[in-house]
């Protein structure tokens, strides 16, 4: 056995995992990222870019097949399954290049291997025992299955399913939160005939209900069917097809099923418990600053209840990485998160729902605000409808930002300075949004919610 000594050892080389490592090596510390897999975990490897790069080629097609109603001669010939999978496989490549290259700019030192959580605070990789100072937790997540509902053959992960060889004709997506009515997006954009089912009554049910009704209206209108409000009961397959039963007796049959009803924590088996590490149904309790209740350990990204975001669990190492180093960085709490689901339409968000709002001042105490996005000339030129809804207290702060409609998870960095600064209407109405831009519309309901709307009455 060989003892290795370092200021912070990290369990896990994802979003979380790698944006910790990066911050303590800028502030001066020694770092030992410890990874079984490669650094940049799910969200670049499996994850957020792999799937981001199939929706643009989505879009892509989407837009060859319409062309003509803009006055542009162009046909879709097909999809090209190779030629997209090297596409997605390029950008990821890149990518991670350049994620090692900061790595070892920085001078840490990257472990491959199985890591396991030791008193100390230690990871044990092997023979091998790496001493932190501190010790960071960021072991991220898996894909969820249902009790009874086997992966395998053609039931799939949203893993799996970015490794199919073949454009799937018939798909059945069992969950329509962010991850489902992606692939659902992706594979309509692709010619494949898809029913998501949702046992909650609306898609993306975390979302204000406003972006769910439009969600389900935009995909109406697409043909991507769906069934809401019904529990899954069964699936069987055969070499060639899958069948799935609701609880109500209704079956879809279908090419593939795609498993997508959330992500789990990845913590079993890692010796947390062993150490000494509270864990609950699978995640690590921590305090609000991040400390689990073992000394000098931390906890950070999808093992950490919340939301399971890349950009949030980012977040969380840069905050761990400079509190070790005592620079009490500010709590971001979960509300003022951004969320955006790259489905065509997009659908962003960050802070409250007009119902969370509604529960924490009172209907009285809330005022909302929708703006059409047919309003609005940048949305017109791109052919997209939707919403831009606004909450705020009565007299009082911006609560939420709920978008709706193409590329408006561009916008949702201007409403979470609005929830987070608790900025009012009165404040940001004076501010000009260029145009023609799609900001003009968040512009607009903060005009409308000001008391002086400008091009709505």
């Amino acid at each position: 056995m060989t003892d290795h000594t370092f200021d912070l050892v990290i369990l896990g080389g994802g979003s979380g995992g790698y944006a910790a490592a990066l911050r303590a090596a800028e502030l001066g510390k020694s770092v030992a990222l410890v990874e079984k897999d490669k650094v940049g975990g799910t969200c670049l490897h499996r994850g957020c870019i792999p799937t981001k790069a199939l929706l643009h080629a989505a879009e892509v097609a989407d837009t060859a097949r319409d062309a003509s109603t803009i006055g542009i001669r162009a046909t879709l010939e097909g999809i090209d399954p190779a030629g997209v999978r090297a596409y997605r496989e390029g950008i990821v490549a890149k990518k991670y290049k350049g994620l090692e290259g900061l790595v070892k700019a920085r001078g840490i030192t990257v472990v491959k291997g199985e890591g396991r959580l030791e008193s100390g605070p230690a990871v044990r990789v092997g023979e091998d025992v790496y001493r932190g100072t501190d010790v960071v937790l960021a072991t991220g997540s898996y894909s969820r299955t249902l009790p009874g509902l086997e992966i395998g053959g053609r039931i799939l992960t949203s893993e799996h399913a970015l490794e199919l060889d073949d454009i799937p004709s018939r798909v059945v997506i069992l969950g329509g939160g962010v991850i489902g009515v992606e692939f659902a997006s992706v594979w309509r954009s692709f010619g494949a005939d898809v029913t998501i089912v949702e046992a909650l009554d609306h898609l993306v049910p975390n979302e204000d209900v406003t972006l769910s009704k439009g969600l389900e209206r935009a995909f109406r209108r697409r043909g991507i069917q769906y069934s809401l409000g019904v529990r899954f009961q069964a699936a069987t397959q055969t070499a060639d097809e899958v069948t799935v039963t609701l609880e109500d007796g209704k079956s879809f049959t279908a090419d593939y099923l795609l498993v997508a009803v959330g992500r789990g924590p990845a913590t079993a088996g890692l010796g947390y418990e062993e150490a000494g590490v509270t864990v609950d149904r699978g995640f690590v309790i921590t305090d609000e600053r991040l400390r689990t209740g073992v000394p000098h350990v931390w906890a950070v990204g999808d093992i950490v209840p919340g939301l399971q975001l890349a950009h949030r669990g980012f977040q969380q190492g840069i905050f761990v990485a400079e509190e070790i180093a005592g620079l009490r960085p500010v709590v971001i709490p979960d509300t003022h998160i951004p969320k955006v689901t790259y489905s065509h339409p997009e659908v962003a968000s960050v802070g409250l729902t007009e119902q969370q709002a509604t529960q924490a001042h009172g209907a009285d105490g809330v005022v909302a605000y929708e703006y059409n996005l047919a309003g609005n000339g940048r949305s017109e030129i791109l052919g997209t409808s939707g919403v831009v809804k606004v909450v705020r207290v009565k007299n009082g702060p911006v609560l939420g930002v709920h978008l709706i409609g193409d590329r408006v998870g561009e916008l949702i960095t201007e409403g979470q300075l609005a929830v987070g600064w608790e900025a009012h209407p009165e404040d940001i109405s004076p501010f000009v949004h260029a145009h023609p831009t799609q900001s003009e519309a968040l512009g607009e309901a903060f005009l409308a919610l000001a008391g002086k709307p400008l091009h709505a009455l």
